[in-house]
C-alpha cells in the first residue's frame, strides 16, 4: 500500500485490532495515550513509516528510533521543531503526551551540514495498552524503492558516490557491475538500503528498527 493507503487502512486493520485486543487482555501495564505517527522523508515520497508511540515516551526515544532505522552515520546533532529551520527547537526531554495531539506536525532535522529532514504528523491517538514494551512500535514502512543499474538496467543493490558527485551519474549498480567498478575515492561502493539518507555523508545502513 501507499503511505496514504496505510493511513486509511490501519484504523480498521484486522491484524492491528487483534493485537490491540490481545494487549488489552494481558493488561500488563496501565492504560495510556498512544499516538499514531505518520513519518516521512521531507525530500522524497519513497520513504515513510507508520509508528505508534507511547504518550509517556520522550522525544529522545523518537530521535533514537529515527537514527537507527533511517539516519545515523557519524553521530551528528539533531533537533525537533514545529517548522524546521528558523523555528524554536523542542526539547527532546519532552514527553510525547506533552507535545502531540492529532494534527500536530513536527520537523526532525539530523545533521546540520548535510541535513536529512523528516516530517512527523500526528494522525490519531487512542487510549489503551501498548503493543510493545518498547517506547515505539513499528506498524508499517515502505518497501525498498526499485532502483535500476546504470549500466544494464537490472535491479541495483550498490551506489557509487564518486559517480554521483563527480560525474553527475546515477551511480547505481547491480552486483555484477559492482564487482568490476573501478571507483574508490569515496570509500568504495555503498549498499542501497531502505533509507532516505543513502548517498549522504557517510551513511551505509543498516536501516533496521532498533528493537
Amino acid at each position: 500500500m501507499t503511505k496514504g493507503g496505510l493511513t486509511r487502512h490501519l484504523p480498521s486493520c484486522t491484524a492491528r485490532q487483534d493485537a490491540i485486543e490481545e494487549a488489552a487482555q494481558k493488561q500488563e501495564e496501565t492504560k495510556q495515550d498512544l499516538y499514531h505517527l505518520q513519518v516521512y522523508a521531507a525530500r522524497s515520497t519513497d520513504f515513510w513509516l507508520h509508528l505508534e508511540m507511547r504518550g509517556s515516551a520522550k522525544l529522545q526515544h523518537l530521535d533514537a528510533y529515527l537514527r537507527s532505522i533511517w539516519l545515523e552515520c557519524c553521530g551528528h546533532l539533531s533537533r525537533f521543531s514545529r517548522g524546521g529551520w528558523g523555528s524554536a527547537e523542542i526539547s527532546e526531554s519532552k514527553r510525547a503526551g506533552q507535545v502531540f495531539e492529532p494534527g500536530v506536525e513536527l520537523t526532525h532535522i539530523y545533521d546540520f551540514g548535510t541535513s536529512s529532514e523528516t516530517n512527523i504528523k500526528v494522525y490519531d491517538v487512542r487510549e489503551g495498552y501498548a503493543l510493545s514494551p518498547h517506547p515505539i512500535f513499528l506498524m508499517a514502512r515502505n518497501n525498498s524503492p526499485e532502483t535500476e543499474c546504470m549500466e544494464c538496467e537490472q535491479s541495483a543493490s550498490w551506489l557509487c558516490m564518486e559517480c554521483m558527485y563527480e560525474m553527475d551519474a546515477p551511480g547505481t549498480l547491480c552486483d555484477e557491475h559492482a564487482d568490476a567498478h573501478p571507483h574508490d575515492d569515496y570509500g568504495g561502493l555503498t549498499p542501497l538500503v531502505n533509507s532516505p539518507r543513502v548517498g549522504m555523508c557517510g551513511y551505509d545502513g543498516p536501516a533496521t528498527p532498533p528493537y
